[in-house]
């Protein structure tokens, strides 16, 4: 399942950074960003639904993914998990 939420990106890998890198970096992106003033009739979820979601809106859910579940492990934890 895509996250459009979920933005990616390859920071700058210096060669004299003691630290094994991360190739690839990640960051979320929350949906009130794109909705400036809350529109008349907007969907709302069930209120059993709004509880476990954590917001009445399903256009201001945002779900939770750890970094490990969106791919972003650097050269180190890799190693560590293969």
């Amino acid at each position: 399942m895509s996250n459009d939420q979920v933005r990616y990106y390859a920071p700058f890998i210096s060669p004299t950074d003691p630290c094994p890198p991360i190739r690839i970096k990640s960051y979320s992106v929350p949906p009130q960003l794109f909705i400036p003033f809350q529109p008349p009739n907007l969907q709302q979820f069930h209120p059993f639904d709004a509880l476990k979601h954590g917001t009445l809106w399903p256009a201001l859910y945002s779900p939770y993914s750890s970094k490990q579940m969106r791919g972003e492990v650097g050269d180190s934890d890799a190693q560590a998990v293969g």
